[in-house]
């Protein structure tokens, strides 16, 4: 069984590797931003709260993101393990999620963290914008979401690194060659 997060700045390709570890070992990949849509989309009273903050361009406070991810986690698919993406982002939320496993006797297993050079991730994320039409993505928003990741992350990776249970894996790379160190360092951590 594996607990895990995933943490890694925009454009390194959390989400691509989210899907693939996933189902190399067989565990539900749960990203925040699914939660927050289908919380919407299904118009629960946590959806409902959660839409006010995001029509308006806003974080979700970590009040209604909290009581998204317990629900979440007390769903039977995440029996077997699973990997968080986009959770936590703050140390409050990394206090929470100890909570809500302390709650059912569990403990993270490994947080991987997917490192990429800011530069490489702005021509990344520029590229990617062309691709897709996003007018969105220009380069000071795109610098301006690097800076906020790594504001909000560093305490949050700290505090990971001191339990030592992170494991920091290149993200640079095509996308085969990223998921073998990926696994290797999974494996490695477990090992451990």
């Amino acid at each position: 069984m594996t607990r895990m997060l995933i943490i890694g700045p925009p454009g390194s390709g959390k989400g691509t590797q989210a899907e693939r570890i996933s189902e190399r070992l067989g565990v539900v990949a749960i990203s925040t931003g699914d939660i927050f849509r289908a919380n919407v989309k299904g118009e629960t009273p946590l959806g409902l709260e959660a839409k006010k903050f995001m029509d308006n361009g806003d974080f979700v406070p970590d009040s209604v993101t909290n009581k998204m991810v317990r629900d979440r986690l007390n769903e039977s698919d995440v029996e077997n393990g699973f990997l968080l993406d986009g959770y936590p982002r703050t140390t409050a939320q990394v206090d929470y999620l100890d909570e809500i496993l302390a709650d059912g006797d569990e403990k993270l297993d490994v947080v991987l963290q997917l490192t990429a050079d800011d530069e490489e991730l702005v021509h990344r994320l520029l590229g990617r914008a062309k691709e897709t039409g996003r007018s969105d993505d220009n380069e000071a928003v795109i610098r301006h979401r690097l800076d906020l990741y790594h504001e909000q992350t560093e305490a949050v990776v700290a505090k990971y690194a001191e339990r030592g249970i992170l494991t920091k894996v290149d993200g640079i790379g095509p996308i085969d060659e990223v998921t073998d160190r990926v696994m290797q360092a999974i494996k490695a951590a477990q090992a451990a």
